[in-house]
């Protein structure tokens, strides 16, 4: 799953190299946590936040057959 996360980040923003991933994983919560340029926020969160909610969706319904829930942090 974080190496979705990681394709589907590196693919939408304009400085891959600035982009750090980290997961965190809690019984049955998994947290990850995007570090990136503030001048690709913007383009992770989308107009009126569709695209993260995308991305969340996604990973949402992977996660969901072993019984966990995902949260994504922009920082």
């Amino acid at each position: 799953m974080k190496e979705a996360l990681t394709y589907i980040v590196g693919s939408l923003v304009e400085k891959s190299d600035k982009v750090n991933l980290d997961s965190y994983e809690d019984a049955n919560v998994i947290r990850f946590k995007i570090n990136l340029s503030p001048s690709d926020r913007g383009r992770i969160i989308g107009k009126e936040g569709r695209v993260i909610k995308s991305i969340r969706n996604f990973l949402q319904s992977v996660a969901q057959k072993t019984g966990k829930k995902v949260f994504i942090d922009i920082v």
